[in-house]
Formats: structure tokens, sequence, C-alpha cells
């Protein structure tokens, strides 16, 4: 392995996994340099508009970065339908000047996307090879910047994950732990299957692939909890676990319509990623509760 200390540079570092990121790499050898346009108080962030590809060019250069991580983008899956200008701006033009810049720095890039990319029409767990169908602009937009990191030729590992929660930001978990704590029943979705995926479980990865020099296995990988699950599943694991008295009940995708279609099975395959790095991925039950103890720890 390459004693070299690595400059790192990641995106989005205020998001759900770039705080997850500040927190699994302070055991680190190698410096990580945490960016994002927003701060949050106590965390120390460097402002870069990764829309503004002149900025990150300077920045990467004065930071001399061997790394960049890119956690950013616009994730609002609903919104995104009718805000597909910006949608497509941070998911899809701003993934291609960070290839950019990668490629010109000789830099690897570790691009975060989604399942969101398929259709949602299989029956068995995805393979990294099988043929995108996104159902909206959200998925498209990921895609379309999937694609520009691979045709720019830079050094890059792009890897999909989904229903990412932690106790940072805005996310399913802690959506349902407030409604079933204030509610008295509620009903859930049973017919999208899936799988949870611990953020800081990935953010754990992402380093271990850095420390652990293995940044020359490039290509696509998909990581997420191991396990299947529906988000009525894992509804109701969540009010189980926080004790909460709400009925949770299943309902079916057609009685809770949305702005955007979402893919009725988006179950990954791990096998390669597992093959690839050796990486043990927990199941998301046993890292649903683990976040449980976290955020007891933060009581």
């Amino acid at each position: 392995m390459n004693d070299k200390k690595l400059n790192i540079l990641v995106t989005g570092a205020n998001g759900q996994l770039g705080r997850c990121l500040r927190d699994v790499s302070r055991g680190s050898r190698n410096r990580f340099i945490f960016t994002d346009v927003s701060e949050l108080p106590g965390l120390e962030t460097t402002y870069l508009d990764i829309c503004n590809s002149d900025a990150l060019d300077i920045v990467a250069d004065s930071e001399n970065v061997d790394v960049i991580i890119n956690c950013a983008g616009y994730t609002n899956v609903d919104k995104a339908e009718d805000e597909t200008h910006l949608a497509d701006l941070l998911n899809h033009v701003a993934a291609g000047h960070l290839a950019a810049t990668a490629r010109r720095r000789g830099a690897t890039l570790i691009h975060i996307s989604t399942d969101y990319v398929f259709g949602g029409d299989a029956c068995t767990p995805i393979r990294e090879d099988a043929a995108p169908a996104p159902l909206g602009v959200y998925g498209a937009t990921k895609l379309a910047g999937e694609d520009a990191v691979r045709s720019s030729a830079c050094r890059h590992i792009i890897i999909r994950t989904a229903w990412m929660y932690s106790r940072y930001g805005k996310n399913f978990f802690k959506t349902m732990l407030e409604l079933t704590a204030s509610h008295p029943s509620l009903k859930v979705v049973c017919d999208q299957t899936g799988t949870p995926t611990y953020a800081p479980d990935l953010a754990r990865f992402i380093v271990g692939i850095i420390d652990g020099g293995q940044l020359d296995r490039t290509g696509t990988y998909h990581y997420t909890g191991e396990g299947v699950c529906s988000w009525y599943d894992f509804a109701y694991a969540i009010c189980k676990r926080a004790g909460n008295k709400c009925k949770v009940n299943p309902c079916r995708t057609a009685e809770y319509p949305t702005r955007a279609r979402r893919p009725s099975y988006s179950v990954l395959d791990k096998s390669l990623v597992k093959s690839s790095f050796g990486v043990e991925i927990p199941h998301w039950s046993d890292s649903l509760d683990k976040c449980f103890q976290d955020l007891k720890n933060d009581d």
C-alpha cells in the first residue's frame, strides 16, 4: 500500500452521507477537505459550488486533491419533476465538472448514484450491468451523471446505493420516528421493495477503499444494506424499536400517489462489491439497531 498521505475533497459534506464521512474519517491517516454551499454550526466547511467548474479547479489545485468523493446532488425525488433544470445541473452537469477536474489532476472520483436509475420491473437482485430505465427526472439525471463520469475517462468508482438514512438530515427514518410518535395510525406502502442503507456503513466502506489502498478497483458497484424489505416493513421496524404506539398499516402505492413514480423493486445485487473489496455488509435490521444506539448516545 502506498504510504503517501492523500488529500480527499468531499462535496456535499453537510448532507447526511457527508456528515457520516466526517465522523468515520476522524481515524484516517489521510487528509479530508469538507466542502458545501451551506454551513452548519461547529463544522469546518470550505465553500464550494460544484456547478462552477472554475471554482472547483481552484479549490482542487490549492488543496492538491488526490481523491474526490461526490456526496452532493439534488435528491428531492418529487420536486425534481418540476425543477428539472436544477436537478440536471446538480446531478448531471456538476458530476461532469467533477469528473473533468479529476481527470485533469489524475485524481480518483468516487461518485454516489442511486437505485432509481432502474425501472423496478426486476424480480431478482439487480446487477451492475442491468439495463437502466429510470422512471422519473431524479433517476434520469443521476443516470446522466453516471454517463458523464464514465465518458470523461477519469479514474472513477461509481457507487449506487438506496434508501439511505441516518440520524443526520432529512430521511425516511427520521420522518417515521416523528410520525409514529405523533399519530395513532399510519399507512405506508408495502408494494415497493428494496433495502435500507445506513449512511455510516456506506461511509465506512468509502473510507476503507481509500485507506485500504483499493482505489485502483475502478468501475460501478452496488452497496446497500443486506436483506430485503418494503417501506412498510422498514416503517414498522422503526416504530417497534422506538416503542411508539402508532399502528402502522400496509397500503398499495395506488392509495398513496406521489408526483414521481418509484420503482416497485430496486433490490441491488452486491456480489461484485463484496468480491472486489472483501467487504462484509451488515443486515439492514442490525444497522437499524445501531442507528437507534447512536441516537441514544447523542442524548
